[in-house]
């Protein structure tokens, strides 16, 4: 089974829910590649086995996920000592298969009553992680039509999913660089810069959106974002020589090239 395969799978699987699920992390990346607003670009996005797939707590999901998906072949995987379980659904291989993982937004100090750490939740039947940094992910989401005629995810009918805001996408990878690897910061970067190149032409409307949108949803965060970023690409560091020679298809690409576009791209967004 290919990935296409399995994510049609995921998609069947989830169609009650889609309402209230935002594709996140590299799937999400991958679906704004099928937006009708990117640009067509001569590599493949940076590939993934994973689907992050994002939800509000505060708005309670019913019916039984857990139960969808393994109809559908998806296999339940709890790992950890926290209450319920850290869990991931896997189609194929363990491995080597698919899998997706179900996120929601960690609000307050991240433990409970009692010191037990606020890790975990139980919702429709499948336990999700709490991430902090994680609600900008939701804030004005995009649509994407995935299924014929519009590209080669082998559904029957044209399916609409949600999937992050490009530019909360790139503004949420400021905001955790600091708690990340250094493997991760340099992959991060590269996500940038390739969202970068797949709107170029939209940034006015980004520009238009931090003020507007993003930046009033971050509150006192927008500091961080804004040191964050500019300090990413004030000059050539070895992050961003790691994040060029990621990919394998892109022999052309070099630390400099990277840290031109995005200084470019956020001083239009951002004014930094």
């Amino acid at each position: 089974m290919n990935d296409l395969e399995a994510f049609a799978k995921l998609v069947q699987a989830l169609d009650p829910w889609r309402g209230q699920l935002v594709f996140i992390g590299g799937w999400g990346h991958r679906l704004h590649t099928l937006h009708p607003k990117a640009n067509q670009l001569d590599h493949q996005p940076v590939f993934t086995r994973d689907t992050d797939l994002a939800f509000h707590s505060k708005t309670p999901l019913e019916g039984d996920i857990k139960s969808a998906l393994i109809a559908k072949g998806f296999k339940e995987n709890l790992s950890g000592d926290f209450r319920p379980p850290i869990a991931s659904y896997t189609l194929g291989d363990e491995q080597g298969g698919f899998y997706a993982e179900f996120l929601t937004p960690l609000i307050g100090s991240g433990y409970k009553r009692g010191g037990a750490a606020d890790a975990t939740l139980q919702a429709a039947g499948i336990s999700a992680q709490k991430i902090r940094h994680l609600d900008i992910l939701m804030v004005d989401p995009w649509i994407v039509t995935v299924g014929p005629p519009h590209n080669e995810v082998p559904l029957d009918v044209p399916v609409e999913l949600q999937v992050a805001n490009p530019l909360c996408f790139m503004v949420q990878k400021f905001l955790i660089k600091k708690d990340r690897k250094k493997a991760k910061q340099s992959q991060d970067l590269l996500y940038v810069y390739d969202t970068i190149q797949l709107f170029f032409q939209h940034l006015p409307q980004f520009k238009g959106n931090w003020e507007g949108v993003v930046k009033p949803a971050l509150q006192g965060a927008s500091e961080t974002v804004l040191k964050e970023c500019a300090e990413s690409f004030a000059s050539v560091t070895d992050e961003l020589r790691e994040a060029a020679a990621i990919p394998q298809d892109r022999n052309g690409l070099t630390a400099a090239e990277m840290q031109n576009v995005c200084k470019h791209a956020f001083s239009q967004i951002m004014g930094i």
